[in-house]
């Protein structure tokens, strides 16, 4: 089977093709592709195209197959373990990188960090900050622990749900979370990508809103005078987030829409 011939024997868009082909061999280029498309594969690299673009044509996500996706102008590792990065949580880093100076020594958590996007990235665009990170998947961590090694960002990992593992005296300048926000019995949750990711990363079993609470309820106590809390959630849930940061005692509560205008990142601070 020659270059060309791979990959027009799936009906999948070019471009995907092409991915998959030069994972399966990773010593091919997009110029070899080009240049050459009456190459034979390798056995070893025809037999694993097969496989990805099977794997690929049953729907699973890119993310998955090819094992990275960009995020903030970066490449992370991804894997079944944790959430695929979206476009919307690169908001939620803008936002928290407004919220405080990148060249003092913020303190900053990031609650069920998954892949480690949030955490990591933050802690490469503010150098001074002291980053730590929370997930309760052991799986989800050695994935962030990998991503923030081959970055080199600086961050401190720790096993375990929402707060508890943290220190009970430690107190931050920022609290950021993308936490399990779909109802249990929402649709999507059969649909597309969301087929294949980690449930426990999409959905709290409830209704969408048992996370955020207990994170909102949580944040003042772990929070220094002043300290900010942002939180990612579903395009209908603002109302109700900005209820319970309310409910807890924040200030300038807001909800900020992302590119579509979409409810999507829900900020509050501390008195102080």
């Amino acid at each position: 089977m020659t270059i060309e011939q791979a990959l027009r024997r799936h009906p999948l868009p070019r471009l995907e093709s092409r991915m998959l082909l030069m994972h399966a061999w990773p010593e091919l280029s997009h110029a070899a592709i080009i240049g050459y498309p009456e190459r034979e594969l390798p056995e070893a690299a025809a037999s694993a195209f097969e496989a990805l673009a099977a794997r690929r044509l049953a729907g699973e996500p890119m993310a998955y197959l090819i094992g990275e996706r960009e995020f903030f102008g970066r490449d992370f590792k991804v894997s079944p373990a944790v959430l695929i990065p979206r476009p919307e949580t690169e908001h939620l880093v803008e936002l928290a990188l407004s919220k405080a100076d990148k060249a003092l020594p913020m303190r900053v958590v990031d609650l069920g960090t998954g892949s480690g996007i949030i955490a990591v990235t933050l802690a490469l665009e503010a150098p001074a900050w002291q980053v730590c990170a929370v997930d309760v998947s052991a799986e989800a961590l050695a994935v962030a622990s990998g991503n923030a090694g081959s970055l080199g960002a600086e961050v401190d990992f720790r096993h375990g749900s929402w707060y508890a593992p943290l220190p009970e005296k430690a107190r931050f300048d920022l609290i950021v979370s993308n936490p399990p926000y779909i109802e249990r019995d929402d649709r999507h949750l059969a649909e597309g990508d969301l087929r294949f990711e980690p449930r426990g990363a999409l959905t709290d079993e409830d209704d969408g809103l048992s996370c955020l609470r207990e994170i909102a309820a949580g944040a003042a106590g772990r929070l220094n005078a002043g300290g900010w809390l942002l939180v990612e959630h579903g395009y209908d849930q603002g109302e109700a987030v900005r209820g319970l940061f309310l409910a807890a005692g924040f200030m300038d509560v807001a909800t900020e829409p992302d590119l579509a205008g979409l409810d999507r990142v829900t900020v509050g601070r501390t008195a102080g």
